[in-house]
């Protein structure tokens, strides 16, 4: 069992897999992605029973100075540490729009 799902930080959403709510649990992995001169950051979580993905915006379109350098490589490291941070942050996750499990 994952930190974050026994941490409860599990995202209740409906999967496109499955077609119905089912609980996302954190991958403990981030994407990053350039487009131009922007990156997006995303924490990726997955479907637990079919394994579908969810990115979970952490920022997006942003201009690559204003990510502090050893974020940034945290994020391409895939920090678990820094994945946990963000997927415990129940502010954060309920500030985007995010149901969250119990």
């Amino acid at each position: 069992m994952s930190y974050a799902k026994r941490k409860n930080c599990t995202i209740i959403r409906r999967c496109g897999g499955c077609g119905k709510k089912k609980s996302f649990v954190c991958s403990g992995k981030f994407r990053v992605n350039a487009n131009g001169r922007r990156l997006d950051v995303w924490l990726i979580y997955r479907c637990e029973k079919c394994g579908r993905t969810l990115n979970v915006p952490i920022y997006e379109r942003v201009p690559p100075e204003r990510i502090p350098p050893e974020l940034y490589d945290r994020f391409l490291e895939n920090d678990r540490k820094l994945a946990v941070e963000y997927a415990g942050d129940r502010g954060f996750l309920k500030g985007l729009g995010y149901e969250l499990g119990k």
